[in-house]
């Protein structure tokens, strides 16, 4: 097992977002985390990712056990560096190229010297189908192409693990498929990923596995092709519309 989370627990002031949550990831597993807007998913991803603190739980990540409530930050960017973020609104710096976007990380985080992370970022960009926009800057780039630009520098580092958050609902519908086709060659393979989403299709279709949350916790989860084909609570079947 890559990650296990145990019994994870976040509010905010009176507000409880997640209550005492359990998940489990597989090397090369897709998990899918759906839920209606407010279900406490993106807020789950992030304190997976310790951009928000949980109040309480226990992170297991390959086989070293840390608690969510309660870790150094040493700890935190030690394990910041086997995983990647892409967020919903890209989050590209605008006065960057696509090239320097993806090589910030590795010169100012990882001190790799220019030469070397622009090679990596170049072979990241070529592999996100933008091998003709290294020199572009966000400005003059689609929706969908700055959300390959956010993959390709996910990628750069070399995550053990990448977490997405709605990666395409910021994005005009014609633009979805080229974003979704990356992470499907992803998915392909092997790259292990959770993925926040209300694309159902990617789910049903990509992700080895589902999880369906409402108010803060886990209503359901299974196998993709199980869980759509025969969901057995009827929050599910609802929220699934079947």
């Amino acid at each position: 097992m890559m990650l296990e989370i145990h019994d994870i627990h976040k509010s905010f002031g009176d507000l409880q977002v997640l209550r005492g949550l359990d998940l489990s990831v597989d090397k090369g597993d897709v998990v899918a985390v759906l839920g209606p807007s407010g279900s406490g998913k993106t807020t789950l991803l992030r304190c997976i990712n310790f951009l928000e603190t949980a109040d309480s739980g226990r992170l297991v990540f390959d086989g070293e056990e840390f608690s969510l409530g309660h870790i150094s930050k040493k700890d935190i960017a030690r394990l910041r560096k086997k995983t990647a973020f892409v967020f919903q609104s890209y989050n590209l710096f605008l006065n960057k190229t696509a090239l320097q976007n993806v090589t910030l990380g590795l010169t100012v985080g990882r001190k790799l010297d220019k030469e070397q992370a622009n090679e990596i970022g170049r072979r990241m960009l070529d592999k996100v189908g933008l091998s003709d926009r290294y020199d572009y800057y966000p400005y003059q780039l689609s929706g969908g192409q700055q959300q390959r630009v956010a993959i390709a520098r996910a990628l750069a580092t070399d995550p053990e693990i990448i977490f997405f958050d709605e990666p395409t609902s910021a994005l005009d519908p014609e633009l979805i498929g080229e974003v979704l086709s990356v992470m499907r060659d992803l998915a392909n393979e092997g790259m292990t990923m959770v993925v926040v989403t209300h694309e159902m299709s990617f789910a049903r279709d990509v992700s080895k596995k589902v999880i369906f949350m409402e108010d803060g916790r886990i209503v359901e989860q299974g196998e993709s092709k199980e869980f759509f084909a025969n969901p057995k609570m009827e929050r599910t079947r609802e929220f699934l519309k079947l």
